[in-house]
């Protein structure tokens, strides 16, 4: 392989990274921004992603990730901002390990609530930082009931050098046209706020919040509150079905690629790929393109999920034929003259919108992104 011809690359653009981020601050001007870059950064590399986020100039609260393995890359990468732990510590042990490197932990369960407390009871100093205390409005995932969350709170809250903030999660706010999700998403939005004023007056005074992912920040300006957690749409995808990445102003940072490594001829009644599952109508002109499963491409994509084809008469869309195998797929190029060995084929991304791909193989953008594998090959540009 050389660089001229690599077989499989995703570009990650790091400039529509950052005009991600800057719609997060068009829609909630006055919240400050903790971006989710759990996951490798949902799969498009977290160093460069982080590093990318820190040069736009922006005043973060945070960086959220999922779990503590992720929060100490982060240290060791030499990134010193603090950092968001959303699934919170699992013991005393990594209790410590947070408050020692700056990692703020999510209070979702009373056994961390207690190790905090055994700490603040024992330890001379009077606290532990920023904890967030996570309150269940309504998702039944991660979470304390109305009256765990009180205590959690308003014990914390008694401690002067710690910092609170409770937040929740929306379930179903990117079902724009579901009348079931908007009520749904109604209730928990009135949950969270009882709460709040619940704690407001025990502790008589402001309760700091955080409610609002992606769906929220672009859609719901009531649940912006102090703090927003942007994950999906940094990365220039549509967290709604209804709308597309385009007509939310967001740009598509990941473009995942391939090449033309054959080019055949195949009659019509002929079958192409495992299973036989595609026959073809007419006398055929069949691409072989260098990505399968193994690359991260799903293998439920359809017969007729779209690619783009870039070849010397401009990009041209087209669509899979048969199962996509483990290192190869195969594309319709009837009528595609001009095409030829080594011409790229995108994917998704810059020209045709992973959120499409992703309804043609059952599943969901997010999951296109964290699945590609380590096989392909990683550009970044800026």
């Amino acid at each position: 392989m050389t660089e001229s011809f690599p077989r499989a690359w995703a570009t990650i653009d790091l400039r529509a990274l950052k005009k991600n981020l800057s719609q997060v601050s068009v829609h909630s001007p006055e919240a400050q921004i903790i971006p989710v870059i759990k996951a490798n950064a949902y799969g498009h590399g977290v160093e460069q992603v982080a590093l990318a986020l820190k040069s736009s100039h922006k005043k973060f609260a945070a960086l959220a990730v999922a779990s503590l393995e992720e929060a100490m890359e982060l240290r060791t990468l030499g990134i010193s901002t603090p950092v968001l732990l959303l699934q919170g510590f699992r013991n005393r042990e990594e209790m410590e390990l947070c408050l020692n490197h700056k990692i703020e932990p999510v209070v979702h369960s009373m056994y961390q609530f207690e190790h905090i407390q055994k700490y603040l009871q024992t330890e001379i100093l009077s606290g532990v930082g920023r904890v967030w205390v996570k309150f269940n409005s309504g998702m039944n995932r991660l979470g304390l009931n109305k009256e765990q969350a009180l205590q959690v709170y308003g014990d914390l809250h008694r401690h002067p050098e710690t910092e609170v903030v409770l937040m929740s999660h929306l379930a179903s706010a990117d079902e724009l046209d579901n009348p079931a999700a908007i009520d749904f998403t109604q209730r928990q939005i009135e949950e969270f706020d009882a709460l709040r004023q619940q704690i407001a007056e025990s502790t008589q005074g402001p309760v700091q919040g955080s409610l609002a992912a992606s769906s929220g920040i672009l859609e719901l300006p009531q649940t912006h509150h102090q703090f927003v957690r942007p994950g999906f749409m940094l990365y220039g995808a549509s967290p709604f079905a209804s709308r597309s990445a385009e007509e939310i102003g967001l740009q598509p940072v990941m473009t995942l690629s391939a090449r033309i490594i054959a080019i055949n001829d195949v009659y019509a009644g002929a079958t192409i790929g495992y299973g036989a599952t595609y026959r073809c109508k007419q006398n055929t002109r069949v691409g072989i393109v260098s990505i399968g499963y193994a690359d991260g491409y799903p293998r439920s994509a359809k017969n007729g999920t779209p690619v783009v084809v870039k070849c010397q008469g401009g990009p041209r869309r087209t669509g899979l034929l048969g199962r996509v195998s483990m290192d190869m797929l195969a594309i319709d190029l009837t009528g595609m003259e001009s095409v030829k060995i080594a011409d790229e084929v995108v994917l998704w991304g810059r020209d045709l919108p992973a959120d499409e791909v992703a309804r043609y193989a059952d599943t969901i953008s997010y999951e296109l992104f964290c699945k590609v594998t380590k096989r392909v090959e990683f550009v970044y540009t800026d």
